[in-house]
């Protein structure tokens, strides 16, 4: 049997609505017809999605980069302050685990 597609994008304001009503993924799968975890990785990728905007990173495209674009300044800002934290949580660590 062959196996049906359900374009997501079109149905996602929708689960993250329901999702916000307080619908478990279980439930909102199976109103969609979808397995849960469809659902999760949908709404992960919503997530993030919104969290880049937020920080002023714009989406980039998918597949392979055309020659000679650079990374915009706003991306390589968030990485370098990502970095850094990183940085610190791991130097924290092994202060407290006693290895520094």
């Amino acid at each position: 049997m062959p196996r049906s597609y359900t374009k997501l994008k079109s149905i996602e304001e929708e689960i993250a609505r329901m999702r916000a009503d307080g619908k478990t993924n279980r439930e909102v799968a199976e109103h969609f017809g979808l397995e849960t975890e469809q659902v999760k990785e949908l709404l992960k990728r919503r997530n993030r999605r919104k969290r880049k905007l937020e920080a002023g990173i714009m989406p980039r495209r998918r597949g392979r980069p055309a020659e000679g674009l650079v990374q915009p300044e706003k991306e390589k800002d968030y990485e370098i302050k990502r970095l850094k934290m990183e940085n610190t949580l791991l130097r924290d660590f092994l202060r407290h685990a006693g290895r520094r």
